[in-house]
């Protein structure tokens, strides 16, 4: 069985959505797109987490105290080591598994010792710095390098959360840095694994996570030097200049660290979805009412547009959103929403076991009417992860001819479909809006009605 972007959850078939647990839910085929950002372990009220924060810094810092003291290799090497830590499934590729560094790269890195006489002195406080001094070191590096000083701690972690949510794990080996030895260690330890390929799974505490590092290159670019530095020098420098630049003026850079700082308050972790406030659910619902059916002036476009932005943020965190995906049936071109089914509510937990459904497809139809060949697209569609139970959005309700071929279909393939229209997709507005039930008890409704139509 093939799920769409698969999670270790589902493929165990663990009941937990992404909004129940402390760790973001790893996928098995590809990373995360976060990183660890290590000034959220130094902003941290948590003694824990600051001690962590010193143990990354003290450890980058002794990398370069190696390099100055004519140990180069050793501290390349395990430069090199540390920015590859694929077990966390954190960054930006598409396999988890990415390249460490190049021998070049870490030597450019390290150099910073030597090169910048206050670095050489007193070292990094934030080393999350090198991303101004050097070129092609990406969030995920520094994501990377963070998780791997401190993988000991996300052992213990992970162990703990597989502990508390019944996570199979199984034994390995890894290479852990060692703090007090400053060197890597190799030990055996219990890991839940990635089914597709046996490589073991580090899970990371959410709280730590977010799309782009608190000091990064861009920000120190677009917010701190062309309208504070840029005044004074009266010049634009590409890039590699720039960094060339902050390599020449330390104290530029320490300038700009001190600011973001002072700011630590506004600096929060990313969550890995973020349901959009009431206001946009109106906007985008009276968007929906006014577009006419069809295709005309892309109006079929902008209603799934519309419908997926919605829909995502009505049913969360019952449903945990998977994907949006396009699909050719005979030449059709079909949009579909993909949740996953993680059964953290009674009616998904019945749909799960009634019907196999181990993710939740919506077809998104901006028509007029629903036809018996839009039944049948979904229909032949219903296999595989989405067991036997899909839905139709659309805009009027459906007439009672369709409703008696979603019938039929039930009493012949023992195959659930419903069908939303408008009317119920202001419901669900209207109860996201007040709080008082929960918007996903709006399918649950035409769910009932389904099952008491169904012939005994």
């Amino acid at each position: 069985m093939v799920l769409i972007r698969p999670r270790l959850n589902d493929f165990y078939d663990l009941p937990f959505t992404q909004e129940e647990v402390d760790f973001a839910i790893p996928f098995l085929d590809e990373d995360i797109p976060l990183c660890a950002d290590p000034f959220l372990l130094w902003k941290s009220p948590s003694l824990q987490d600051n001690s962590l924060h010193t143990a990354v810094t003290n450890s980058f810092n002794h990398l370069g105290y190696l390099f100055n003291k004519g140990q180069e290799k050793d501290a390349v090497n395990i430069l090199i080591k540390t920015s590859e830590c694929y077990e966390v499934g954190l960054g930006v590729s598409k396999t988890r598994i990415g390249k460490p560094f190049g021998k070049k790269l870490a030597y450019n890195i390290l150099s910073l010792y030597k090169d910048i006489p206050q670095v050489n002195k007193s070292g990094f406080t934030h080393f999350e710095e090198i991303q101004l001094f050097v070129d092609n070191v990406s969030r995920d590096r520094i994501s990377d390098i963070t998780c791997s000083f401190i993988k000991s701690f996300l052992i213990d972690f992970t162990i703990e959360q597989c502990q508390k949510h019944n996570i199979p794990s199984e034994k390995t080996k890894l290479d852990l840095y060692d703090y007090k030895k400053n060197a890597f260690v190799e030990e055996v330890v219990s890991l839940p694994q990635n089914p597709q390929n046996r490589l073991p799974i580090i899970l990371v505490p959410k709280r730590w996570l977010r799309f782009i590092p608190w000091i990064n290159y861009e920000d120190y670019f677009s917010n701190y030097f062309t309208t504070d530095v840029i005044k004074a020098e009266g010049k634009f420098p590409k890039r590699v200049e720039l960094l060339n630049y902050n390599r020449n003026n330390y104290d530029v850079v320490q300038s700009y660290v001190k600011i973001k700082e002072l700011l630590r308050s506004d600096c929060k972790n990313d969550p890995l979805f973020k349901p959009i406030p009431v206001l946009s659910t109106k906007r985008k619902f009276t968007t929906i009412m006014k577009l006419p059916t069809g295709k005309d002036d892309k109006a079929d476009r902008k209603y799934e547009d519309n419908v997926c932005q919605l829909m995502a943020s009505l049913v969360y965190p019952q449903l945990d959103f998977a994907d949006i995906q396009s699909r050719t049936d005979s030449g059709v071109l079909i949009r579909d929403l993909v949740f996953y089914n993680n059964k953290s509510y009674d009616f998904l937990k019945d749909i799960f076991d009634e019907y196999d459904c181990r993710q939740i497809v919506m077809e998104l139809k901006n028509v007029e009417a629903v036809e018996r060949q839009h039944i049948n697209q979904l229909n032949r569609y219903l296999k595989d992860q989405f067991g036997r139970f899909g839905i139709i959005v659309t805009r009027q309700y459906a007439s009672k001819r369709i409703l008696r071929n979603t019938i039929d279909l039930w009493s012949g393939q023992r195959k659930c479909i419903l069908i939303l229209c408008d009317d119920d997709l202001g419901m669900m507005c209207e109860l996201y809006q007040s709080r008082q039930r929960l918007p996903i008890d709006v399918i649950k409704k035409k769910y009932v009605e389904f099952t008491r139509a169904c012939p005994g």
